[in-house]
């Protein structure tokens, strides 16, 4: 039995392990808060650093960039067909279109603030709105492959995202700009989705390492979303958001290869954790097959070897036994005996009570045989009525008294037939083998010719 305490001490420690780990990524997730923090408190938002040129290498790489990873993610959903993929999917070619004029219109900025700002949350918003769907559609059934190559799915996306973006122009150049603070509502909307898809992932999906990525790079993306809304254009949290941003989006992207690099799916990429449970349950299920496999084989190799009637060894076994057991008294000069049975007048008791009733007597005499046999003395039945019993390390005389209780065993026996007690007698001949011969044949023939005299003699007798 195990040492309790010890036990107890390493589930301690497993709890403290586990704790400890989950503060770490707690604590990482929100490193960016401090950089947040630091600038909101320590830095005047009045300090800008306004670089055009900066900006469009930096919109350009990260255009390029999500472009990628919306066509890895695509042929992951393509290769599994998870609903989640797909919507990731969508999710990235999104914050690519819509971002896209953000980068557009830096050369106007200071003309058109509106127009030039509006597309980075309406981006965000977008991307987490497909990235929330696509959590709530994780781990369902894989899409159909008719629905893997409808083209018409996509295009009639990348039209309405094409339309978000002419809105967006619209409601910045119109006096709808002035009638909503378009940028703070878009970016809070932005900010509590990532919100619910961490506490979501959390909540449900924690044993997965690719979706805690997931909801480590929803951190980032609400993180950058806190940075957006406590900054003005171009100072150094504005350009921090965007740092955030790009970092949880390399996150996903990580989450993705991984993906695309194992199995194509998230649902069936595991952590070492889950990796080891499952070889675990696997491991059991696996046993238990072998259990199972096991048992059958010695159930099919009983039934091989095993009269199906009596229990007794049937002929082909008990001639395999015999030879092996010889061959071995053989080797090591011991004696080994066998008794050749019949049971008398057998035939009338089928005549006068049925087959039926036969089949009870022989199974009444195997099982008092048995009870008067040892451990390692073998009966089969050789046919019909005629039994053998092989007796090892077993000299004839002893045979001689081994038979007689066996006879005097199966005479008193009570073996009830259709409301009467019948009783039947056997006559027994005993052969050993070295001293009535030296193959298992001529010493098989000794013991039936000896049972056959036992029967011309009066029957229920031993002969020896």
């Amino acid at each position: 039995m195990p040492n309790q305490p010890a036990v107890a001490n390493r589930g301690k420690v497993f709890l403290a392990t586990k704790i400890y780990e989950y503060l770490l990524k707690a604590a990482l997730a929100l490193v960016p808060s401090l950089g947040i923090g630091y600038l909101q408190i320590y830095q005047s938002p009045l300090l800008c650093t306004v670089g055009h040129t900066l900006h469009d290498a930096a919109i350009v790489a990260s255009l390029l960039v999500s472009g990628f990873v919306a066509y890895v993610t695509w042929r992951c959903y393509r290769y599994s067909g998870e609903p989640f993929l797909r919507w990731l999917a969508l999710g990235f070619i999104g914050v690519t279109v819509v971002y896209a004029p953000h980068g557009l219109f830096t050369g106007i900025s200071d003309l058109h603030l509106e127009l030039f700002l509006l597309y980075g949350p309406a981006s965000r918003l977008v991307m987490m709105l497909l990235l929330f769907i696509g959590l709530l559609h994780y781990g369902r059934s894989e899409d159909t492959q008719e629905d893997k190559d409808n083209p018409a799915r996509w295009w009639l996306w990348l039209m309405l995202f094409i339309i978000i973006d002419l809105a967006v122009a619209l409601i910045a150049e119109t006096g709808a700009v002035r009638l909503l603070d378009w940028r703070f509502w878009m970016e809070s909307g932005a900010l509590f989705i990532a919100l619910a898809g961490v506490v979501i992932v959390l909540a449900r999906h924690r044993s997965s390492p690719l979706m805690m990525t997931y909801a480590l790079s929803l951190a980032f993306f609400a993180q950058a979303s806190v940075a957006f809304l406590l900054s003005s254009p171009w100072n150094h949290q504005w350009w921090y958001a965007h740092v955030i941003f790009a970092t949880g989006f390399f996150i996903l992207s990580y989450g993705v290869v991984r993906a695309f690099h194992t199995t194509g799916a998230f649902s069936t990429v595991y952590g070492l954790e889950e990796l080891m449970e499952r070889l675990r349950v696997e491991k059991s299920h696996t046993e238990a097959a072998l259990r199972q496999l096991q048992a059958a084989n010695a159930e099919l190799a009983w039934m091989a070897s095993t009269d199906s009637l009596t229990g007794a060894s049937n002929r082909r076994h008990f001639l395999e036994c015999a030879a092996v057991e010889s061959g071995r008294a053989r080797r090591n000069g011991l004696p080994i005996s066998l008794l050749a049975l019949d049971i008398d007048h057998f035939k009338a008791v089928n005549d006068e009570y049925g087959h039926q009733a036969g089949d009870t007597v022989l199974k009444s005499l195997v099982e008092g045989i048995m009870e008067t046999l040892r451990p390692h003395d073998i009966v089969g039945r050789i046919g019909g009525e005629e039994f053998m019993v092989l007796l090892p390390d077993t000299s004839h005389a002893a045979a001689a008294v081994l038979a007689e209780r066996i006879r005097s065993k199966v005479e008193g026996l009570d073996i009830p037939i259709a409301g009467e007690t019948l009783r039947v007698t056997v006559s027994i001949g005993i052969a050993e083998f070295g001293l009535d011969g030296d193959t298992r044949d001529v010493v098989f023939k000794v013991a039936d010719d000896r049972l056959y005299r036992a029967k011309h003699a009066g029957r229920n007798r031993v002969v020896a």
